[in-house]
């Protein structure tokens, strides 16, 4: 089937084709008919697989097949709830690339930047906010945003937002949204808590989709682990690098202090990147992704903050420079790379404090992780010539200096 046999207004095929859509992926195939008709549907898909466009085309068509037939003009008719200000950010362009021929007016709504400018564009009956929480309920509070007439809710990566302690916001929004309403919920992953919270909030007759369970991550997507000493982690991240140079590369890292030091260990080694985390302001943040998306850098060393959703194109490396702290989040980290019909791969650095997070992730993939074993030649050669700076000579006294200190730490514990 084809995006123009679906029974949509002829302005969205415009703007689907425009975007160089031809066919729907799975999610799309099977959510968007459910949604067409108004039902209410609980859906998990692969990260990377189209679950944006899977919710906005129906959304859009509903809203402008409204705003055609209506003779006054009315209120906000649609919520997508999501977790960061970049998934928001990026969701509205989603939106925006699809409405663009239509009269459905759409807007990002976050924190972190000035709120009149966007106060003045709800006062001009927006049809559809895509939201983070905090700012939204501010504006609700101070009665800027009507939701007395939305008749659509979307929780997108909802599996997140529990985990950022958003469970009594959402209930507070429901309580205030009209009982008579649709709601979707979109995840790349679930679990029972998701199930809870989703059966809480919609029929009981809700449209329930997955779409490969037995493979959390994109088939096109190779994953790689390296048992590597914490210390000489930047070693091998350098030599990685320095390897790919032409290749784009997200690098993970677990707190924003790591992901400065560990730019800061690059750069004494003459390898140039970008940095993005949570202490950067959202202008800052706009501008890295921008930055990385266009190619300007070929290297983002990012917390989590970049993980969920995010769609950056052509990023051929993700690496764990650190594990992530819980499983799941593994999931969205490698589903950065491989999007649509790319390949990518994805290479873990794991130290002996995080082999028990490694079998949790192998665990929730439900498969082991390919591992690329490390010999004592392979650490001589990354670690020991890594700084340009000093002679041959000083390298290796300095390595068998660091040896020795290490098998006494090992004599010690034992």
């Amino acid at each position: 089937m084809k995006f123009e046999d679906y029974p949509i207004a002829p302005e969205i095929k415009k703007a689907i084709n425009k975007l160089g859509f031809r066919r729907p992926t799975d999610i799309q195939y099977k959510a968007i008919p459910n949604i067409l008709r108004g039902e209410d549907v609980l859906a998990v898909a692969q990260t990377g697989t189209g679950k944006t466009a899977a919710f906005a085309i129906p959304i859009l068509h509903a809203i402008n097949q409204q705003k055609e037939n209506q003779r006054r003009v009315d209120g906000l008719k649609c919520i997508v709830l999501v977790p960061t200000h970049e998934l928001a950010l990026q969701i509205t362009g989603v939106f925006e690339e699809l409405a663009r021929y239509t009269r459905v007016k759409v807007m990002a709504l976050i924190g972190g930047v000035e709120q009149d400018p966007q106060i003045k564009k709800l006062e001009n009956r927006v049809d559809i906010v895509i939201a983070t929480p905090g700012r939204m309920f501010d504006l609700i509070a101070q009665g800027h945003m009507k939701i007395h007439r939305v008749n659509t809710l979307i929780l997108d990566e909802a599996d997140h937002m529990l985990d950022l302690g958003f469970l009594g916001d959402i209930y507070d929004l429901v309580k205030k949204l009209p009982r008579k309403r649709q709601t979707l919920f979109f995840s790349a992953t679930i679990n029972k808590r998701i199930k809870k919270l989703a059966y809480s909030l919609i029929d009981q007759k809700a449209i329930r989709i997955q779409i490969s369970p037995k493979d959390l991550v994109s088939k096109n997507v190779e994953h790689f682990v390296s048992f590597i000493d914490m210390d000489n982690k930047r070693f091998f991240l350098e030599r990685f690098i320095q390897e790919n140079q032409e290749e784009k590369i997200l690098v993970f890292v677990r707190t924003k202090v790591r992901a400065e030091r560990v730019l800061k260990a690059m750069e004494r080694v003459n390898v140039t990147g970008i940095t993005l985390h949570g202490d950067k302001t959202q202008e800052e943040r706009t501008k890295i992704l921008n930055t990385f998306r266009e190619g300007g850098k070929k290297l983002l060393i990012t917390t989590d903050v970049a993980a969920r959703g995010i769609d950056i194109p052509d990023v051929d490396f993700v690496v764990n420079y650190d594990l992530p702290d819980k499983a799941e989040n593994y999931v969205h980290r490698v589903g950065r790379t491989g999007r649509g019909d790319r390949q990518g791969q994805a290479y873990s650095f794991c130290s002996d404090g995080e082999k028990e997070m490694l079998k949790e992730i192998e665990g929730f993939l439900q498969k082991e992780v390919t591992v690329l074993k490390i010999s004592e030649a392979d650490v001589k050669e990354t670690v020991v010539f890594s700084n340009p700076g000093q002679t041959d000579l000083e390298k290796l006294l300095e390595y068998g200096e660091e040896l020795k200190k290490r098998n006494k730490k090992r004599k010690k514990k034992k």
